[in-house]
């Protein structure tokens, strides 16, 4: 099991991460597209394997279609090359330092990852303490 430290306010690394969609490897590409394609709904057990999505086997995925309106797609869907949302960095950024495991769920809204959920045990009582650093095992599901 992996470590997981969530983002502390003020934790960027401007500079160091891609800012845009073309910047990014093929498999972050392809889970950026899952979302837009998605629009409403979760990506689950999705495998992380050095910092990247896996694809293989591919995750399962829950579509949220409301039956009473059209929900319109993202506007980035058909573009090449677009600067990355916040949340789409931030879920990049928890990928790189879960570095292997598994993300239980991704929930999706307008075509953009807005939460992570994924198993795991606290080392310390201690550390789920505001201002203690909290410090998750990650999950390293055997599927």
């Amino acid at each position: 099991m992996k470590t997981f430290s969530p983002d502390q306010p003020g934790d960027s690394k401007a500079g160091t991460e891609p800012t845009r969609f073309s910047q990014l490897p093929v498999c972050s590409q392809g889970i950026v597209r899952l979302c837009q394609t998605i629009n409403f709904g979760s990506i689950h057990r999705l495998r992380v394997e050095n910092g990247q999505p896996a694809v293989d086997p591919p995750p399962d995925v829950v579509i949220d279609l409301k039956l009473d309106r059209d929900e319109p797609a993202r506007p980035e869907i058909a573009l090449a090359d677009f600067e990355l949302c916040d949340e789409v960095r931030r879920l990049l950024r928890h990928m790189n330092r879960l570095r292997t495991g598994v993300l239980d769920r991704i929930d999706v809204h307008a075509g953009i990852p807005r939460r992570i959920l994924f198993a795991g045990r606290f080392e310390s009582t201690a550390q789920r303490l505001p201002g203690a650093g909290s410090q998750l095992k990650g999950n390293s599901h055997e599927r």
